[in-house]
C-alpha cells in the first residue's frame, strides 16, 4: 500500500484510480523484502514513476525518483515514506 499511496500523492489523485500495482510488480514480492536476507534496494516503474525501495536501519523506505514531481509537490526526489511491512 505504501507504493500506491506515495504515487497517488505525487499524482494528486485517489489511490483507487491508479492501475493495479500487480501490473508493475508482484505485491507479494514487495511484502517479502523486509525478511529477505541481503536485500538493500530495488527500483521499478509504476504509473510512470521510478519507485525506489530501500532497506534502512529504520525499516523499508519507499520513495519516487523523478526530477519533475514529488509526493510533497516540491519537485526532486519524492518525500520518503517508511513502511514496516
Amino acid at each position: 500500500m505504501t507504493v500506491i499511496e506515495v504515487v497517488a500523492r505525487a499524482e494528486e489523485t485517489d489511490p483507487l484510480s491508479l492501475e493495479p500495482l500487480y501490473d508493475a510488480i508482484d505485491p507479494d514480492f514487495l511484502n517479502s523484502l523486509p525478511d529477505a536476507n541481503g536485500f538493500s534496494n530495488l527500483e521499478f516503474t509504476y504509473h510512470g514513476h521510478t519507485v525506489r525501495v530501500t532497506d534502512s536501519d529504520d525499516g523499508i523506505v519507499v520513495s519516487l525518483v523523478d526530477p519533475d514531481i514529488s509526493a510533497d509537490g516540491s519537485g526532486g526526489v519524492a518525500a520518503d515514506t517508511e513502511s514496516s511491512t
